[in-house]
């Protein structure tokens, strides 16, 4: 008799299980809480879907932090280059952007997502949407449908249903508590790649929320990355602030305190700064010698004087420091529900090398329901990617065993 399987999560984790199984023959039914699939996906892809990220795989494969290591046999089989391979025989190609990113010729999500479930369908693979899982009864698995509460008895029973940012668009955690009743260790969930909170004075909100601070570099315990971000009407975001954010996450978490420092000048060292400060007619307005002597002017020099109010007394040496590295303390993440990603969820050691649950035979997991996080730039997408397909292998070897 063939064995029947359940996937619970219609997103990318889901998804690439799903291929995998069925294109081995296996009866599969991927159940979704909301009316269509991977809507988190395409949200992702309207303003160009980064799928991937074209760097060297041994650095690529070091971008999960401490999960790396556990993460990477899944790597090793679906590698960034196997994601544009995919892509490309479901009829979407894709280039380099010049960051390294990997984006759909297409710039969107829609059409590759689109072939992916015509794809599952033509391997058999049952979809639907509307079934909200509300947790185990014994051995079975609760729905809620719009016929009403069923139950199901599954063979085995994947779970990929992410973390617990964009909630709306159906990754709420709800699972949490169901597993953590299930014996499972479940790591709180905590906002990643997110903007963060600053106390700005309310002339400055008013001044320059939404302005993009161009043509900087900033360092935390992260690094220092070039780029550029946003000033928002609570604190700070955008991808350069994201590179950042599980460092300053951490270190408000260990010391109750952190800042992103930020170099408003990257392309002047701080000598020729001070030189070229120490310049300046000492008679001149303070906004007069930033422009002229440090080519600091609008939200740039509105930003070093929110944060030292003092800075038009410093001398040309102490001034050029601080325009090297002006630190901006934040005072939290911006909540979860905000963040493109999140931290935590069922700890490693509680899934095996096949990724079951070792409290639950026949219970599988993947993407971003696992203990693992990445930055931005495709990183998150290919191991959500992997992990589905390293969960489908893990289930043909389960199911071959007993």
């Amino acid at each position: 008799m063939t064995k029947t399987i359940a996937i619970i999560g219609g997103g990318p984790a889901g998804l690439a299980a799903a291929e995998l199984l069925s294109a081995e023959g296996l009866s599969v039914t991927i159940y979704d809480a909301m009316p269509t699939f991977a809507r988190k996906f395409l949200l992702a892809g309207k303003s160009g879907l980064n799928i991937t990220h074209s760097e060297d795989f041994a650095r690529f494969a070091k971008r999960f932090g401490n999960a790396s290591p556990r993460l990477r046999p899944a790597l090793d089989a679906f590698t960034p280059d196997d994601v544009r391979r995919w892509a490309a025989e479901l009829g979407t190609e894709t280039f380099v952007g010049t960051s390294g990113r990997v984006f759909p010729t297409v710039m969107k999500a829609s059409p590759l997502l689109r072939a992916w479930l015509k794809r599952l369908e033509a391997q058999g693979v049952t979809l639907k949407t509307r079934h909200r899982w509300t947790g185990f009864d014994g051995s079975g698995l609760r729905f809620t449908t719009p016929d009403g509460e069923v139950t199901i008895q599954p063979d085995v029973t994947l779970l990929a249903l992410g973390g617990a940012s964009w909630p709306r668009l159906g990754s709420d955690a709800a699972w949490v508590p169901w597993l953590k009743d299930q014996g499972v260790t479940v790591h709180d969930l905590q906002p990643a790649n997110c903007g963060f909170d600053v106390a700005w004075s309310d002339i400055f909100v008013e001044r320059f929320s939404g302005a993009p601070l161009k043509s900087v570099s900033t360092t935390s315990d992260a690094g220092s990355y070039p780029g550029e971000f946003v000033i928002s009407k609570h604190g700070i975001e955008g991808s350069l602030v994201y590179a950042h954010s599980a460092a300053l996450r951490d270190r408000l978490f260990r010391d109750g305190k952190a800042a992103i420092a930020v170099d408003l000048m990257p392309g002047r060292t701080r000598g020729r700064l001070a030189r070229d400060l120490a310049r300046q007619d000492a008679k001149a307005s303070f906004s007069n010698r930033l422009r002229k002597g440090a080519g600091l002017d609008g939200v740039k020099a509105a930003l070093l004087r929110e944060l030292s109010a003092d800075a038009n007394r410093l001398t040309a040496e102490q001034l050029a420091e601080l325009i090297k590295a002006l630190p901006i303390p934040v005072l939290r993440p911006r909540p979860i529900a905000e963040a493109i990603s999140s931290a935590g969820g069922i700890a490693w050691s509680d899934i095996d090398e096949r990724y079951m649950l070792k409290s639950r035979p026949g219970l599988f997991a993947a993407g971003e329901m696992i203990d693992w996080e990445a930055p931005t730039g495709g990183y998150l997408l290919t191991a959500c990617f992997a992990t589905g397909r390293a969960a489908a292998r893990g289930i043909q070897n389960w199911l071959s065993d007993s």
